[in-house]
């Protein structure tokens, strides 16, 4: 297997120590069940190279095997306690154990003294046979989901990384420069640069030329658009031809391949639009067979059905749905934050600062006592900065309005409770369902929903203010560039003649540097200010060409690019999901019309029918003068339909948003305007 690793492991070093005792003690069953030269073997020895786990196969599955047999064995062991529970104990009748008749006797007999035992143990066969399933497929599936992960990854972020070396080669860095440079790009690249970091390190470390580590890695990366750009990028190495034509090239293919997938992910996504428009109305269909079911004296429908269709099968259809959809939306990858790349502390990660990370004074804290002074009076001041602008806090840290927010909210519901006013069983909520869902549902959904929807939406939109003209800006910096500007010329122009947030920030990082920063480090701290991906991979560009020359107008052009192909790819996604998002909206109020149409002309109609007299109309005579409403609670039932909406409007909200932006937080907003939507719709209605 490959030598190269990240350190990832399946536990921590103490873990890791412990499975190895485990996996030697298991070895010689692993040399008894496995071949050496079996294609499970070498399967699993390749996904252990390409999810950069550094266990040998051997050690690995005998560790599988390890874990396998312990689960089976206490599954076993719950299994024969089971079984003898069941069938010793006569918990569960046995009168016929084959159906098939014997003739003799005294086989029998013997058939009738064995058949209970035979059932114990074999219940315990079938639980240890499935515990040990469990235990070692969880564990031989642990490389196959990670290299799934990476390769995904690698997928998404291709087409920003050869877009990269094409910028780094138009900035006449050399072939052994741009590897060396992807490779330091792990903040921004991630599993891409880590791919190329293998490479480096065999060259480094292990003495062997870089041709033969780019085929080396082209064989064990996990993704196969990697490994054809790997292969046709050796064949270039190999006979000598241009790079930057040949990453030009490759740079087109990937944007145009970016696009296709692009379009195949919005139409899959369609497809699931429709699919769960059908799937949501099950639950209500299933409802309404139910409620009428429930009107028919001879049919025997328990209440059971409706409290799981309403509480189980309705969120279990929406959290399928989300699974669902987060197999083919494609998250953004990354953090967004940079590194100074430097081993001196005193380059610290500028993601550090504020209250809650003091940042720079926390790496000397400790040595000398006038440190922790300054530690001491900058946690004060950044303090004192919070309770005097709480507001740009929470923007900026929006889920730490819950550690406000969740505690009113249960002291509402709990005052609520202690004064009387909020039902406290399930009969009172039944009398009066409206105020008690709306104290023990819709108070702590407002409470902890509408601040922090509303602090996360300011947050995104402060960010992605600086990239809404980022593509004009760039070419506007090339343009300068080109005039035979700087770079910090260039961004002090390009600042001087145009409006807008970015620009305001090219005048800053332009004072900045002239008060003594570095471009290199007034380029990250203005990325990690915003932390947005995207613009991360611009910036890294950036500050990778402007240190070996001043000239850069080519890579800010294909930095230009990229960002339109970007925006491009945006602009349909936001046109295409606005589509899903109408569908599902539109299901749910599909589903509020019908529920208050059965609600108002149907269960209220019916509830006030009496027993008709007379019996002249046949057999159809029992039916019409029994009372249609005896077996029904309206009172439940409406509760129960109020539930209903309320839980669809929730679910509903949250699809709503990872489908738009990718974020289960982004629904927020969908949740508390549909939810809103129900309270009122039942109120009316009611």
């Amino acid at each position: 297997m490959s030598l190269q690793t990240d350190g990832s492991n399946v536990g921590g070093d103490d873990v890791s120590t412990r499975s190895d005792v485990l996996g030697d003690a298991f070895y010689p069953l692993y040399t008894r069940l496995f071949d050496e030269d079996s294609e499970f073997v070498s399967d699993v020895e390749t996904k252990l190279a390409q999810a950069r786990m550094s266990d040998t196969v051997e050690l690995y599955l005998s560790r599988a095997l390890g874990i396998g047999v312990i689960t089976g064995f206490a599954l076993w062991l719950i299994g024969i306690t089971l079984g003898y529970a069941l069938f010793a104990t006569g918990f569960i009748a046995i009168d016929h154990i084959i159906g098939i008749p014997v003739g003799s006797q005294t086989l029998l007999e013997i058939i009738d003294v064995l058949r209970i035992p035979a059932l114990v143990v074999f219940t315990g066969f079938v639980f240890g046979t499935i515990g040990f399933g469990l235990g070692f497929g969880s564990l031989v599936a642990i490389p196959y989901s990670r290299v799934s992960a990476r390769k995904r990854e690698i997928n998404m972020l291709l087409t920003d990384s050869v877009s990269f070396m094409y910028a780094l080669s138009v900035g006449g860095l050399n072939q052994l420069e741009i590897i060396d440079a992807m490779a330091e790009a792990d903040d921004t690249y991630g599993e891409v640069s880590k791919e190329f970091q293998s490479i480096v390190k065999e060259t480094e470390y292990f003495g062997v030329d870089y041709r033969t580590a780019i085929r080396k890695q082209a064989l064990e990366t996990p993704s196969d658009e990697l490994s054809q750009f790997l292969t046709d990028m050796l064949s270039i190495v190999n006979s000598g031809g241009d790079m930057q034509s040949f990453l030009e090239d490759k740079k087109e293919k990937h944007m145009r391949t970016a696009k296709q997938e692009q379009e195949l992910t919005l139409e899959t996504l369609e497809l699931f639009g429709e699919m769960y428009m059908t799937l949501s109305l099950f639950p209500l269909l299933l409802i309404i067979i139910m409620v009428v079911m429930q009107m028919i004296p001879q049919a025997d429908v328990s209440n059971a059905m409706l409290y799981m269709t309403v509480y189980a099968l309705i969120p279990l259809i929406g959290i399928a749905f989300l699974v669902l959809v987060s197999t083919v939306k494609h998250d953004e990858t990354g953090d967004g934050y940079l590194s100074m790349g430097s081993d001196d502390r005193r380059h610290h990660d500028v993601q550090d600062g504020g209250v809650l990370k003091l940042g720079f004074v926390e790496q000397f804290t400790g040595e000398h006592s006038v440190f922790d002074r300054v530690k001491n009076r900058e946690g004060t001041y950044e303090t004192m900065e919070v309770l005097r602008q709480p507001h740009i806090f929470f923007r900026d840290n929006p889920l730490y309005t819950l550690a406000l927010t969740v505690p009113i909210s249960l002291v509402i519901v709990a005052l609520a409770m202690v004064n009387g006013s909020a039902p406290l069983s399930w009969n009172e909520l039944v009398a009066n369902p409206i105020w008690g869902t709306f104290i023990y549902v819709y108070v702590p959904l407002y409470v902890t929903a509408i601040p922090l929807s509303i602090f996360r939406e300011w947050n995104v939109r402060h960010r992605n203010a600086v990239i809404s003209q980022l593509s004009e800006d760039l070419r506007k910096l090339s343009s300068a560039n080109d005039t035979g500007l700087t770079l910090l010329e260039s961004l002090k122009a390009v600042s001087d003649t145009t409006s807008g947030r970015l620009p305001r920030e090219f005048e800053m990082m332009h004072t900045k540097v002239n008060y003594g920063m570095s471009l290199k480090e007034a380029l990250i701290e203005f990325n990690n200010k915003y932390h947005i991906p995207r613009l991360a991979r611009t910036t890294r560009l950036i500050t990778e060409a402007q240190e070996a020359s001043n000239q850069i107008s080519d890579v800010l052009r294909t930095a230009a690019q990229a960002s339109e192909n970007h925006d491009d790819i945006e602009r349909e996604r936001k046109s295409r999901t606005r589509m899903q998002v109408v569908i599902i909206v539109m299901t749910f109020m599909t589903v509020l019309a019908v529920i208050a149409i059965l609600k108002t002309q149907f269960i209220d109609t019916m509830s006030g029918l009496e027993s008709g007299g007379g019996g002249d109309v046949g057999s159809d005579s029992e039916l019409a003068q029994a009372d249609l409403s005896e077996n029904v609670n309206v009172a439940m039932l409406s509760v129960l339909f109020f539930h209903a909406i309320t839980l669809q409007g929730i679910i509903s909200g949250f699809i709503c948003g990872y489908i738009r932006d990718a974020d289960i937080l982004s629904g927020l907003k969908y949740v508390i305007v549909l939810a809103t939507f129900a309270l009122f719709g039942w109120t009316m209605v009611a």
